[in-house]
């Protein structure tokens, strides 16, 4: 074999890996987003800020300000439920591409991609309303939250 030609391959198969890490994360954390949100519409589980974007401010919210935030992403987002439903159709179409044969790439990158995009819509509205409730926050309970926001963030899980 040639120089170039191993040197193609293993190029080939880093591509490989990359893009199967790629899945696995984002197949991850949209199960975790839409499995969390799913569970508290059929009445079993808690809602979890953090599934909209707001990481290490789940602990440290109270449970008023995130029943606040739960509220306001669910009047921002009264499609909810066909929202849900696109993610289902994004899985289904990620599941064909993936038993696809001849396997595409293109394909499951397109789904992927369709995934990160609602995936990145939620985040940012769950951003926007997280600043607009700190917003209406005091500077003393704003101070208090940023404690409780350094004590989540100090934790070893988070590092």
């Amino acid at each position: 074999m040639t120089e170039p030609e191993q040197t193609g391959k293993l190029g080939a198969g880093w591509m490989k890996w990359a893009l199967i890490a790629s899945l696995g994360l984002n197949l991850f954390v949209v199960a975790v987003i839409a499995g969390s949100m799913a569970g508290h519409h059929r009445g079993g589980g808690h809602w979890r800020p953090h599934d909209v974007g707001f990481g290490p401010f789940t602990e440290a919210l109270s449970r008023e300000d995130r029943a606040a935030l739960r509220d306001a992403f669910l009047a921002a987002r009264p499609d909810y439920r066909e929202m849900r439903q696109e993610m289902r159709g994004d899985f289904e179409r990620l599941v064909a591409s993936l038993r696809a044969e001849p396997w595409d790439p293109a394909a499951v990158a397109g789904a992927m991609a369709a995934q990160g995009a609602r995936t990145a819509q939620r985040l940012e509205l769950g951003q926007r309303l997280l600043v607009e409730r700190i917003s209406q926050m005091s500077p003393e309970a704003r101070h208090k939250l940023a404690d409780r926001v350094e004590v989540a963030t100090s934790r070893r899980w988070w590092r």
